[in-house]
């Protein structure tokens, strides 16, 4: 190509393209546009954020709730076998004569005194049986009749 003033050939770009490659601009990095955006961003943020807060609360409410009706409903499951057990006659005579200690007729009925008192002690010291109170009378007793002995 050729220029057309002079006629020797072109040498490369134009003035206005090379100083535009040379120099960018040097304009503000945070322009307005962007500073209303974030304020925008921001009124949302904080503007929602109290809703959002409430409705994961509610939500966590519901689960603790529907948790409660589930254990309700075992619960009711669980009282109605029971109340089927109670229907069946055997079932109440059993407790009866558990419980109450019924007798048929013509047996005999026994009932032990003391096996659970017993069973009870024997897991445990023959001194703590005995209130504090008795144990420290009974030792001033017997600091009594040693002083009264050793001075006779």
């Amino acid at each position: 190509m050729t220029d057309l003033d002079s006629g020797a050939p072109e040498t490369g770009p134009p003035a206005r393209i090379e100083r535009a490659r040379a120099a960018p601009a040097k304009g503000p990095s945070f322009t307005g546009r962007a500073l209303i955006l974030a304020v925008v961003a921001a009124t949302l943020v904080l503007t929602l954020a109290v809703p959002v807060r409430g409705w994961f609360a509610q939500r966590a409410e519901i689960a603790g709730l529907r948790a409660d009706v589930d254990a309700a409903r075992e619960r009711v499951a669980a009282l109605e076998v029971e109340t089927q057990r109670w229907d069946d006659p055997a079932f109440v005579a059993a407790e009866a004569r558990r419980r109450l200690h019924f007798v048929l007729p013509g047996e005999v009925g026994f009932v032990t005194l003391g096996s659970a008192e017993a069973a009870a002690g024997a897991g445990g010291d023959a001194g703590s049986q005995t209130p504090w109170y008795s144990s420290l009378w009974n030792a001033l007793q017997e600091a009594d009749a040693d002083a009264s002995a050793a001075a006779k």
